[in-house]
């Protein structure tokens, strides 16, 4: 049992389990109705995903101290208490199930899910 970190859109792995899109947006031009069945997500969390302005300030970031910089504020929203509420139940839930959580980004390592990992390392979560 663990949380898998995936790319939405791309192919299940398997013991995937349930889809989360922490994504501030739906993917564009696909039907609610075709999320699971075109590998998007099962289910739609925004809450950890970064606000509006931060996404944006992630995507313009083309240098390490900006990368730096949208870390640092994507951290202190995830200190929020819904944030804070949704890390501990996927962390307690990764210990009983499997499931995923993930974004669009193509390179994760300039991806909120980069550090959405790192939250829920920190809150005991078994990471596949």
């Amino acid at each position: 049992m663990a949380i898998r970190i995936v790319r939405l859109g791309t192919a299940r792995g398997p013991r995937e389990g349930l889809r989360i899109g922490t994504v501030r947006r739906p993917p564009r031009g696909v039907p609610k109705s075709e999320f699971a069945k075109q590998d998007w997500y099962d289910v739609w969390f925004p809450t950890l995903a970064p606000s509006l302005e931060t996404m944006k300030q992630a995507q313009a970031a083309r240098t390490p101290a900006q990368w730096n910089a949208f870390v640092r504020k994507y951290r202190a929203e995830m200190k929020g208490h819904d944030a804070q509420h949704a890390l501990d139940l996927l962390a307690a839930m990764s210990h009983g199930s499997d499931l995923s959580v993930g974004c669009y980004c193509e390179d994760e390592s300039h991806c909120h899910r980069s550090i959405l990992r790192e939250l829920l390392a920190d809150k005991g979560a078994a990471l596949a």
